[in-house]
């Protein structure tokens, strides 16, 4: 069964769309590389680009390692870490992560949503 193609850049684009509380919209290779979006414009990054890339790569590992419970619990929908200065969203694309941060105040209820909304349509 062949995987579903995906417009990555028209995900990211669409998923910026949803809050103006949104910061980071990427798409992360299971390699931990970015291979679609990026920062919003006119928004200063909270870490510096090689943190990013460290980012990346553990965001890819912790993946690959919620994979190992796929049979017993089922795939995961999505996962979010609430930090002091941040919310970050994955949800996973085929092989490949797409990767949400936004400003902590953000509604983390409803965000998750219409961000699985977007990708499903």
């Amino acid at each position: 069964m062949s995987a579903k193609i995906y417009d990555y850049t028209k995900i990211c684009n669409s998923v910026f769309t949803i809050d103006p509380k949104i910061r980071f919209v990427g798409v992360i290779n299971e390699r931990g590389r970015l291979v679609a979006g990026g920062m919003k414009e006119n928004v200063e990054p909270l870490e510096s680009e090689k943190d990013d890339e460290m980012i990346f790569m553990e965001l890819a590992l912790r993946v690959k390692m919620r994979k190992e419970f796929d049979k017993q619990l089922g795939p995961v929908n999505f996962a979010m870490a609430s930090r002091e200065r941040a919310l970050a969203i994955s949800v996973i694309i085929n092989d490949d992560i797409l990767y949400v941060v936004s400003e902590p105040d953000t509604d983390y209820g409803s965000l998750p949503k219409k961000i699985l909304k977007i990708i499903q349509s």
